[in-house]
This record gives structure tokens, C-alpha cells and sequence, in this order.
């Protein structure tokens, strides 16, 4: 009832006291309807937490997760339906337990230490971890622990929710073995393998410690394969397999990566032939007899070994050279190992890169041409120019031939070098003709070029892309070793060249091959004589009488001869006298830049002791003054170098046992037996040598004084002697000259 419901006073009863009774009526109804209002209200919040309350046991009854309460010091408190499923503990087994009944023992201490650390200061910890049921079981769990607290914030409980992933973790562990393990053999697969590759790179690292890896290639088990199915092929890889894999220690790995290709990774080496015995097991696994249903089959192993760290390189690249290594082996008769050859393999590396950067030099223009005139020492004229390739390079400057030529001298890249040397020789030819300077000029071409069958049509196609400059003005220069391959092959050839007007020069003539043979049947009208004979000929008896004989075949063929490497006037004063006139070497000029040869051509003359010859013959008493005069140089060096302690033993000191000795005694006693100097000219030579002699002996016998002056006076006799002997000679030519050399020579 409001208090609009109260009625009002009555006539007659409207004083205060009623009035007042009237206020305190309506105060206590308001009273009464405030207390049945919290009653309500308090009756609704009981109903709302019974609600809440029976929700929550639902919830706790029928999770689908286990769940697992405890107090602050782990004693287990509640736990679901669920809990006891996962499990296996009842709820009467489980309350007043400890968690740690459920302990694996899969996990490290360090793993509980961090998950209470997290609770601690975090609240809560999320993870995985492998438990125990209670039939023993290991089960897999996604596990959240949290940290209850109350109001003020201090932890009352912890409740552990958690799943059963155990069939996740199998059907991961199923999928990770099916990406990491060979399906036939059970073996690792190519990735697995690489892994476990750079595992052992890096213990190996830390350890200090050689690894091998070997690869292995089944040798007949493509016929096996073809000739009984594929079915008994698969026995046989299996079988295979297993045999290798037991013939490997502890620690090492074997892989399937293919087919019928293995991988092992030998870890651990201390010494890198401690991987000999295993290769030894494995060779012996694979060659081993195998029966598969009815069959013996055998089969066996190329196996290929490279070595880490002395392979230094990554991964993938041990696998490539063990690879082919084992390529090696079994070209080599199979059923054996073959060792990678790591400085082999760094050599062809570094000849491929000098390939690629060779073409690339081709490509930019860095190649230029230095030419190196050819004279006559007896007239001063100009005969030629050799053209010889400098790369100018942008970082190591100016590189001589021997820095490259060598990379591409059995490689295509070569020929297209050796073709732009032509061409741009006969541009140069072109462009001096023009300026009025009319030479020749000699190019070298190698055997690869030179014996390429479109070789004639490609120098018709440059001399035709030249046509103001003759054939005859290109001078093709080979070595005499060229035309072993073929002989008859590389003779047409070089006649058809010539058919042309190209002409043709045998080039380092005496250091390969020579014979009669190829003066004979070879058509090149120049004889290029080494310059390693006629740098050592001023002291070298035997290399000045190979350019003798060389000198000899050039006029007995009707050849042209030239001598390279001459460096000094000596040189030339004792190649005219042998009969040798053509020369080039750093004694005339260096190679120079073509801009360079016209000027040098201008204001070059030979030297007044080359020149002396121009009206003057060689004579076979020349030749015996040449042998003289370095036979007795190189006589008087062995005694320095004896007396200096560079040689043990002294040169012989009679004056029987050298070459003027013998010439005096026949040919010169009857050419000049009868001229007055002719006695003493021999008493000298004896002189000389009993001299000679006498510094030995008192060397050897420990009196070594006054070397000095005996040497200088050794020197003073030999340059006498073979002063005499010129004048000798020149006087008798006075006389009665002499027949002029012939094919017949001393």
C-alpha cells in the first residue's frame, strides 16, 4: 500500500498527533518495502551462484581437457574425469598425490626449474612435456599452469589444464621420418643427410678433427635391375643397405640418395687414413654375395673419398668432389676408392677462371700486339718483325704471353685468339705499307689452331678482309712439334697455305723433334734456332755446336736460318763466323709498340763488329776460332767456380782434352802449319792450360794464395790465345783463302 492508500484524517481528527501518526506509518511501510527489495535481491545472487556453481562442476565434470588442482605446496587437491582418461589414476588415487607420480623422466631438471620460475614470477606456464600414465605409458601433453590468487593477490592454488598429443606427435614423428629417411632402405634421405653433413663440418671445426665423406655407386646393378624386375633390384638395394650401414662405427652415417648412390659421412678422424679401414669394410659389404629368393647376386662398389678440412669447402661441394672421385674410381676398373685430388681440382678451377677472364679481356679489346724487328747483322737491313701478344691489363699492367697463352692453348677460346693476332697483324702491315714501311711479319700459330680443319678458310677469309696487303707479307710461325700429330695432314696444309703466298717458319728449332724428316716434307723456308742455345752458347760448347748443326741442315736444305735471343754483340760476333746472319733478340731491339717500329727503323745500324763481315765469308777456320773461344770461356769458368767451392771437381786441365787441341793437330797444322805464328800460337795453349793446371794443384794442396793475381793472369793468356788465333786466321785468308763453309762442317 503506498501512502496514497493511507486515508485521510476525518473531520474533526486532523490534529498534530495525527498527523504525526500518519508520517511514522508511511515511514515504516517505506522501510518494509526496502527490506523485502534487498531480500529479493539477495535471493536472486544465491540463485545466480548456484547456477554459476553447478556450471562450473559441469564444466570441471566434462572438459575435454584434464584438469589438476592443487595447493601452494603441490599436493593435488581436484581432478576431472578427464584427467583420470588421460591418466589412467582414478580421482581417489590422484587427491593427496603428488604431480611427480606422473614424471617421465624425459625431461632435464633445468625443464622444472624453469617452468616454476615462470609461475613464480609470471603466473602462469604454457608448454609441452612427456609424462607417464599410470600402465607406464609415456603420453605427449600440451600443458597451461596457472597461479590462483585472492583478492589481496597471494596464490591460493594452481590448476594444471592439459591435452593428450600423443598422436600429433607420432603422426609428426611419421611425417619428419618420411621427409628425412629413405622408404625402401630405412636409410636417411638426401636431406636428412645434408644435415647431419653440417653437424659433422662443425664438430670437425671444434675438434679439430678430419671427416670423409664417400660416395658410393653400385657397379652392375643396372643389368640386375633390368634382368630380374624391379621388385628383385629393391631386395637387393635393401640388403645392400644394411650391409653398409654395419660396416660403419658408431657416429658415422650412411644415406640413400638415390637410385643406387650412397653417401657416408666418416666422423672423427685423427689422422685422415683412419678412414682407410671403413672404406676397406665397405668396399668388401658391397662385393659380397647377396641371395634373394632363389638368386645370388653379387654386385659391388665405385667409390669415390674426399677429406675435410683438407677439402676445404662447403657442404654441397664435399658431396660434388666425392662424387667425382667416385667417377674416377670407376673409370679406373671399379670395385676400388679413388681419393679426391684437391690440388688438382683447385688448378682446373683456377683454369676455368682464367678462361672466363681471358674471353672477357677478348670481348673489352685488351689485348695488344708488340712487334720485334728481325735484321741482318752482316748488311743492317730490316727482313721482318715477329708480332707477340701483351695483355694489357687493367689492374697488372702490361702481362707477357707466358701470363695466359698458356690457359688456352688446347681450348677453342685459343683460336679465336690466334685468329685476332692475324687479323690484327695484317691490319698493321696495312697501316706500315701505307706510312711507307714494307716488312714482313711472322705470327705464331699453335698445333690446336694450326690442325683445325676449317684453318685454310678462315686465314683466306682474313687475308681477304685485307686485300691491300700481299700474302707473301705474312709469315705463319709453328713449332716444329705442330706436325708430330700428323705429319702429312700438317704438310698439304702448309702447302696450300703457301698456294696462297702465306710463308711458313719452323719455330724453336733443335728443342723437340728434329730430323731430316721434317726439313724434308715440312715446306718452311725459315729455321728458327732456340734462343736457349744461343743465350748459352758464349760458354757452352755443346749448345754453340747445336746451332752449328742447325746452321749445317739450314744450308744443306736450302733454308733460311735465324738465331732468337741474341742479346749482346758477342752473340752476333759468333754467330756470323758459324754462318748464321738473320737475327732478332734484346741485343737489336725489344718488343715494341707498333707506333714505335717505324722510328726504331729509321735510326737503327748493327754494330761495326757485325758489319765487318759484309764482304767477308764464313770459313770453316772461323768456326774452329768460335769453338775455341767459347770452349776455353767455358774451361776458364769451371776453374773459378772450382776455386769458389760451386763445383766439387776442376775442369780438365791437359791441353788434349779440348776441341782447339784437336783442331791444331790436323786441320790447322795443314792449313797453317808453315805461318810463322802457328808454333807460338800452340806454346800458348800449352802455356794456358799448364797454368790452368798448376792453380788446381795448389788450390787442392790448401795454398791458396795470390789467387787473384794467378786468375787475372789465366784470364790474360786466354784472351792472348784467342787473339792470336783470329789473327791466324785472318792472315791465312791473306794468303791463301779458305773453301767456304758446306754441309761438311767441324
Amino acid at each position: 500500500m503506498t501512502s496514497d492508500q493511507y486515508p485521510a484524517p476525518r473531520p474533526g481528527h486532523d490534529g498534530p498527533e495525527a498527523q504525526q501518526l500518519l508520517d511514522e506509518l508511511r515511514l515504516r511501510h517505506r522501510a518494509l518495502e526496502a527490506e523485502n527489495a534487498a531480500l529479493r535481491l539477495a535471493h536472486d545472487a544465491a540463485k545466480r551462484s548456484e547456477q554459476a556453481l553447478r556450471l562450473a562442476a559441469s564444466v570441471f565434470a566434462h572438459a575435454r581437457e584434464g584438469i589438476m588442482v592443487t595447493d601452494l605446496s603441490g599436493t593435488i587437491v581436484e581432478v576431472n574425469d578427464t584427467f583420470s582418461q588421460i591418466t589412467g589414476y582414478s580421482r581417489e588415487e590422484a587427491l593427496g598425490q603428488n604431480p611427480r607420480m606422473l614424471k617421465s623422466g624425459r625431461q632435464p631438471a633445468e625443464f622444472y626449474t624453469e617452468m616454476w620460475r615462470a609461475l613464480v614470477d609470471d603466473g602462469h606456464w604454457c608448454g609441452e612435456a612427456w609424462n607417464r600414465r599410470k600402465d607406464g605409458e609415456f603420453y605427449a601433453q600440451k600443458v597451461t599452469v596457472s597461479a590462483v590468487r585472492d583478492a589481496a593477490g597471494a596464490t591460493q592454488n594452481y590448476v594444471a589444464l592439459f591435452t593428450d598429443i600423443t598422436h600429433m606427435k607420432q603422426h609428426a614423428q611419421q611425417i619428419e621420418h618420411i621427409a628425412h629417411f629413405d622408404a625402401l632402405t630405412g636409410l636417411p634421405n638426401r636431406v636428412l643427410l645434408g644435415d647431419r653433413l653440417q653437424q659433422a663440418i662443425a664438430h670437425s671445426q671444434r675438434h679439430q678433427q678430419s671427416l670423409a665423406v664417400v660416395y658410393l655407386d653400385l657397379d652392375g646393378f643396372k643389368a640386375i635391375n633390368d634382368r630380374h624386375g624391379h621388385k628383385t633390384g629393391d631386395e637387393l638395394l635393401i640388403g645392400v643397405a644394411q650391409r653398409l650401414k654395419a660396416a660403419l662405427r658408431e657416429g658415422d652415417t650412411i644415406a640413400r640418395i638415390g637410385g643406387d648412390e650412397f653417401v657416408a659421412v666418416l666422423v672423427e678422424l685423427d689422422q685422415p687414413q683412419d678412414c682407410e679401414p671403413v672404406l676397406a669394410r665397405l668396399l668388401q659389404a658391397a662385393a659380397a654375395p647377396l641371395r634373394v629368393e632363389q638368386l645370388e647376386l653379387r654386385v659391388s662398389a665405385s667409390v669415390g673419398v674426399t677429406l675435410y678440412p683438407q677439402d676445404g669447402a662447403d657442404a654441397d661441394l664435399l658431396m660434388r668432389h666425392a662424387d667425382q672421385a667416385m667417377y674416377q674410381a670407376k673409370q679406373a676398373g671399379k670395385n676400388r676408392y679413388h681419393l679426391f685430388d684437391v690440388s688438382r681440382d683447385e688448378a682446373a678451377r683456377q683454369h676455368r677462371d682464367a678462361l672466363e677472364h681471358i674471353r672477357r679481356a677478348l670481348e673489352r679489346g685488351e689485348f695488344v700486339l708488340y712487334y720485334q724487328p728481325k735484321v741482318n747483322m752482316k748488311t743492317g737491313a730490316i727482313i721482318g718483325a715477329e708480332a707477340l701478344i701483351r695483355w694489357q691489363h687493367p689492374e697488372r699492367g702490361l702481362l707477357p704471353p707466358g701470363a695466359f697463352l698458356p690457359a688456352v692453348e688446347t681450348h677453342p677460346l685459343g683460336v679465336r685468339l690466334g685468329e685476332w693476332v692475324i687479323a690484327s697483324a695484317l691490319r698493321q702491315i696495312s697501316e706500315w705499307r701505307r706510312g711507307g714501311l714494307q716488312i714482313t711479319v711472322s705470327v705464331n700459330v699453335g698445333a690446336h689452331q694450326l690442325q683445325r680443319p676449317n684453318f685454310l678458310a678462315r686465314l683466306s677469309a682474313l687475308l681477304d678482309a685485307q686485300p691491300d696487303v700481299p700474302a707473301h707479307c705474312l709469315e705463319l710461325e709453328i713449332l716444329e712439334t705442330s706436325a708430330l700429330g700428323d705429319m702429312a695432314l700438317v704438310s698439304e696444309l702448309m702447302h696450300d697455305c703457301r698456294a696462297l703466298g702465306v710463308q711458313f717458319a719452323l719455330d724453336d728449332f733443335g728443342t723437340g723433334y728434329s730430323s731430316l724428316t721434317y726439313l724434308k716434307r715440312l715446306p718452311a723456308e725459315l729455321l728458327k734456332i732456340d734462343q736457349s742455345f744461343v743465350r748459352g752458347m758464349l760458354e757452352d760448347s755443346d749448345s754453340l755446336a747445336i746451332i752449328d748443326g742447325v746452321v749445317g741442315l739450314a744450308t744443306a736444305f736450302r733454308r733460311q736460318v735465324i738465331a732468337e735471343g741474341v742479346e749482346t754483340v758477342a752473340h752476333g760476333e759468333l754467330l756470323l763466323p758459324l754462318g748464321c746472319e738473320l737475327a732478332q733478340g734484346y741485343g737489336i731491339a725489344r718488343p715494341m709498340p707498333a707506333a714505335e717500329l717505324p722510328g726504331w727503323a729509321a735510326t737503327w745500324r748493327p754494330d761495326p763488329a757485325w758489319t765487318a763481315w759484309r764482304n767477308r765469308p764464313a770459313r770453316r777456320d772461323d768456326v774452329a776460332v768460335v769453338f775455341a773461344e767459347v770452349e776455353h770461356n767455358h774451361w776458364l769458368r769451371g776453374i773459378e767456380n772450382f776455386l769458389a767451392g760451386a763445383r766439387d771437381a776442376a775442369p780438365p786441365t791437359t791441353a788434349r782434352s779440348c776441341h782447339f787441341s784437336r783442331w791444331h793437330a790436323s786441320e790447322g797444322q795443314v792449313r797453317y802449319g808453315a805461318h810463322p805464328h802457328f808454333p807460338p800460337l800452340i806454346a800458348l795453349h800449352e802455356q794456358l792450360h799448364m797454368q790452368g793446371h798448376e792453380l788446381v794443384t795448389l788450390y787442392s794442396a790448401g795454398q791458396d794464395g795470390h789467387m787473384a793475381v794467378r786468375l787475372a793472369q789465366l784470364h790474360a793468356l786466354r784472351d792472348e790465345l784467342i787473339d792470336g788465333l783470329r789473327r791466324l786466321v785472318r792472315d791465312g785468308e791473306e794468303l791463301r783463302p779458305a773453301p767456304p763453309l758446306s754441309a761438311s762442317r767441324i
